[in-house]
């Protein structure tokens, strides 16, 4: 595939931001070993940049990341694409406003995927970041597209971007990479203060009317803009 300088020098930068963000799963401890994985989209084309199958996060670096189409096949790189990439593909395929796609096995977040049980909106933090409960996809092979197929199915009545795909694991979604690597974060936090909330009682839920407005707070107000 033919590509202008421009987009030589677009997925260059991407490359380095996609490495630089794996960096910040193993920060907040929601990966061990080589599991995981981040990816972005190429802005106006068929590709994405994604983490390699089965590298040490020590190893990985900008030159490392590899690059396929929007149908997971390899474009660019000397190594083979992780082995969820089918699944992100579909997303960027089926999402169009998705620009970034994260992967953990962060451990309270995936014990509520392996419990196939969502997590509820019993956080303001999480009205803010998910409007509303954090939904669970359906259990899903690895290596063609069924998980994708299952997140975009999942969140296609959702507001979140998480899910909890069953027995497996988070996966979220953004505007961008780094987006969606916020949402990995904030998911594993509520769940582990939900978890943790459950051992001392049954968390109270917040009304409707208030999960709607703290969203529109937090997705329109909130910041620096």
């Amino acid at each position: 595939m033919s590509v202008t300088s421009h987009v030589r020098d677009t997925i260059s930068g991407l490359r380095r931001t996609v490495a630089e963000l794996h960096g910040e799963l193993t920060r907040y401890g929601l990966v061990v070993w080589t599991a995981g994985n981040v990816s972005a989209r190429v802005p106006g084309e068929d590709l994405m940049v994604i983490k390699p199958s089965g590298v040490s996060y020590d190893e990985l670096s900008a030159d490392s990341m590899v690059i396929t189409d929007l149908h997971g096949n390899l474009v660019d790189g000397d190594l083979s694409p992780s082995s969820d990439t089918a699944a992100h593909a579909y997303v960027f395929r089926h999402k169009p406003e998705v620009g970034g796609v994260v992967h953990t096995h962060s451990p309270y977040a995936t014990a509520w995927a392996a419990r196939g049980e969502p997590i509820p909106c019993v956080l303001t933090m999480i009205a803010d970041e998910f409007g509303g409960e954090i939904p669970v996809g359906p259990f899903a092979l690895i290596g063609d597209d069924s998980i994708g197929r299952g997140i975009v199915e999942t969140l296609r009545e959702s507001r979140s971007p998480a899910v909890l795909m069953r027995n497996h694991g988070p996966f979220t979604v953004g505007a961008d990479a780094r987006a969606a690597v916020k949402a990995a974060v904030l998911v594993e936090d509520v769940a582990r203060t939900v978890h943790i909330a459950h051992q001392l009682g049954t968390p109270g839920d917040i009304a409707q009317d208030d999960i709607d407005s703290l969203y529109a707070r937090y997705q329109n107000v909130y910041g620096q803009g």
